[in-house]
């Protein structure tokens, strides 16, 4: 990093001072984060961030981002105390409400694919420095000295040849006057007082003692409670509708049925739920009823083999396949996947007259205004309250449990809270896409790779959430880490084939496109490897196209004791990536059990991710990462029968239990580059390292995810 980087604030990067209730400092920050892309869909864009500060001092981050267990509360919040000087607990924060143009991205106002630190590392240290250097000239025009003879420290301006000093909150009503400044130095990493420490996460006191407050947790005057019952077949609706057992139970108020939706409103949840088991509800399928799992992947098995839309194209990989000495060629699948958030989906509403007051926990806030319009709703007629999330994954940035939740809340004159139980939860999701992948690849008499070709086919999560027509036919989250690979590859194609499932809403899940890509492209060069008769680590060395791969790579085959001896049954696999702007590579241990399952002993991640925030956060996110992606890995899927969801609960849609949970070890690299994205990481490079080491200890080649189902099979 430059020595005191300056920041410029030019007309689409600015900076406005003012005064907030006559005393305070308000600093609006356009944050520009070209470089950067959304959760969505990878475009360059800008969002907005506000920073307030009153006479006492206290400092207010207006979060542009929402917290979900990532920690971004407090990462962002130790970028503005970093540069303002002042503690992390002087800082507060507040979840922003819906506005796009000042808190959007590209005029999407929503967190997700890693971006946060991205999108915020320059802005908001700009913010607070500028902060700093109005308070500290507000400091020199009251003593009368050079602002050269002022320094800003702990809260305070002080001029230390006289030994006064002003407190930040005596000071702000007149920094508040002064003009922003154009050129802002920013401090030298060497200087860092915050930023590089592992720093306990602001929200933790709360979340451990019980008052952190979560959507679910919301309780207002008069408010009732509704459970709901969808239609099992997306598109159905109710054929009959028995409510007379349910309205007999004590608390339960009403029955509505709003078709594809009914809703059992009580005084209490346990009524609302009797209510809704006593139901008896008859559904007509619709228009997918017919819809089966087999069929749906035999259709994926065609298009693979269809043209698609070409992604990226490198030399001639068709004529160097025609020279290569060997050939490999492999057919992939990837599963439907559902989130299974910790906080089951609710949303709580008001709807008044003219108003609809909104209490949720949503990764994207100004999505739920957009979608709100189909019932007539305006922005000024939507007030929204953002929540802690207890776990988003992807599931809370679409919106549509919050339209139902709003349906329902129409015909309920008294603040509603609309829960989803977690079968209703699991079978209707937004679901993962299933993937096939085909890939084939030429290898020289070195065994070194000559031509790559890879076709993906599966629904597009990108049309799905903006409903645009994909840009020369492919979706750009699809190919992410596919069509840009971890290596130098002299003759490549990579193409994509849409086929959006029948009667499947889609969407995205955690590690969106580098999560399905990693897997297919470590594993197929994890064969090529063995087609070559080499080590998979000495393998990928020579053909990683960036010194930072390279030095994880090293780091984790060290960390890992790679090469070292191993039990019988034991077996070791790698995986690498550079995905969301970070440097990742892992190595799992496993060993096969009687069963002919396997069991997950160790994983060894090594990280660069650039400036590191808050380590701590970072090693939390990896391991959580980790677990997330070993459960998918090891035994997630989605599977349909007569267009319903066979899934319902934790006891057919398992996740990894603590007496399954590895030894998990990462290791972080330590430099001054811009910080890339952490929460995501770990999930997207996981299977194909688990998948690798199965076949070191098994001699079996698993392509077909959930590895446990087709290791059985």
């Amino acid at each position: 990093m430059t020595s005191h980087l300056p920041a410029t604030l030019g007309r689409r990067q600015f900076l406005q001072v003012s005064l907030l209730a006559g005393s305070g400092l308000l600093l609006t920050v356009e944050l520009n984060a070209a470089t950067n892309s959304s959760a969505a869909n990878g475009r360059d864009s800008t969002l907005n961030a506000y920073i307030r500060m009153d006479a006492s001092g206290a400092i207010t981050l207006v979060m542009p981002k929402a917290e979900m267990g990532q920690g971004i509360y407090t990462a962002l919040a130790m970028l503005i105390a970093e540069e303002l000087e002042v503690s992390l607990d002087q800082v507060t924060v507040e979840a922003a409400p819906p506005n796009p143009a000042v808190y959007g991205v590209a005029g999407d106002q929503s967190t997700g694919g890693s971006t946060s630190v991205r999108d915020c590392w320059l802005p908001l240290r700009t913010a607070g420095a500028t902060a700093r250097m109005l308070l500290t000239r507000a400091g020199a025009q009251t003593w009368r000295v050079p602002v050269s003879e002022c320094v800003a420290d702990a809260g305070y301006v002080i001029h230390p040849i006289s030994a006064r000093r002003l407190s930040y909150g005596a000071l702000v009503a007149k920094a508040a006057t002064l003009p922003a400044p154009r050129h802002v130095p920013l401090k030298d990493a060497k200087d860092f007082k915050l930023i590089g420490h592992s720093t306990r996460r602001l929200e933790s006191p709360s979340k451990t003692d019980g008052t952190a407050r979560f959507g679910i947790d919301v309780r207002l005057p008069q408010m009732r409670y509704a459970m709901v019952a969808l239609s099992p077949v997306e598109g159905g609706s109710v054929a009959l509708l028995d409510t007379k057992a349910a309205l007999s139970i004590t608390g339960v108020r009403q029955v509505i049925n709003e078709r594809d939706v009914v809703a059992v409103v009580a005084d209490h949840t346990y009524a609302a739920m009797q209510g809704l088991a006593a139901l008896k509800i008859q559904w007509n399928s619709g228009p997918h009823g017919h819809v089966q799992q087999a069929t749906l992947v035999a259709e994926l098995e065609v298009a693979v083999h269809q043209k698609g839309g070409l992604a990226r194209s490198v030399g001639n990989p068709q004529a160097a396949l025609k020279g290569a000495t060997h050939i490999v060629e492999a057919l992939y699948h990837q599963p439907f996947l559902a989130h299974a958030t910790m906080e089951p989906m609710n949303c709580t509403v008001h709807w008044r007259s003219g108003q609809c007051e909104i209490w949720v926990g949503t990764q994207a806030p100004s999505r739920v205004v957009e979608k709100l319009a189909s019932l007539g709703l305006t922005p000024e007629n939507i007030i929204l309250h953002n929540h802690l999330i207890g776990g988003g994954f992807g599931r809370r940035l679409d919106v549509d449990t919050v339209v139902i939740a709003a349906r329902i809340a129409k015909h309920v004159s008294t603040p509603l809270q609309v829960i989803w139980s977690r079968s209703e939860d699991i079978q209707h999701d937004r679901y993962r896409p299933y993937y096939v992948d085909h890939l084939k690849a030429g290898l020289d008499a070195q065994g070194s790779p000559v031509s790559w070709m890879h076709t993906i086919a599966g629904g597009s999560a990108t049309a799905a959430w903006d409903g645009k027509p994909l840009k020369n036919g492919v979706d750009d989250d699809a190919v992410d880490s596919a069509a840009n690979p971890a290596y130098q590859l002299p003759a490549l194609s990579v193409r994509y084939v849409r086929h959006d499932p029948t009667g499947i809403p889609i969407s995205w899940w955690r590690g969106v496109g580098p999560t399905r890509s990693v897997f297919v492209v470590e594993s197929f060069i994890d064969e090529l490897a063995f087609a070559a008769s080499q080590d998979p680590i000495d393998y990928r060395r020579p053909l990683c196209k960036d010194e930072r791969l390279r030095a994880v790579l090293n780091l984790v085959a060290n960390k890992s004791n790679w090469g070292a001896p191993l039990p019988a049954g034991h077996g070791r696999g790698v995986s690498i990536q550079a995905a969301f702007g970070s440097y990742l590579a892992q190595v799992v241990e496993v060993s096969a059990q009687a069963d002919g399952s396997i069991r997950v002993i160790r994983v060894v991640c090594a990280m660069d991710c650039g400036q590191q925030i808050n380590p701590e956060g970072i090693h939390a996110q990896l391991e959580s990462g980790v677990i997330f992606g070993l459960t998918a890995a090891l035994m997630g899927e989605v599977t349909v029968t007569n267009g319903r969801i066979e899934q319902s609960n934790f006891d057919n849609y398992p996740v990894l239990r603590l007496a399954e949970t590895p030894l998990i070890e990462t290791h972080l690299i330590t430099n001054s580059e811009a910080p890339g994205g952490v929460g995501e990481t770990g999930t997207s490079c996981i299977a194909a390292a688990v998948c690798n080491a199965v076949f070191s200890a098994t001699g079996r080649r698993v392509r077909t995810l959930p590895i446990n189902k087709h290791l059985a099979s």
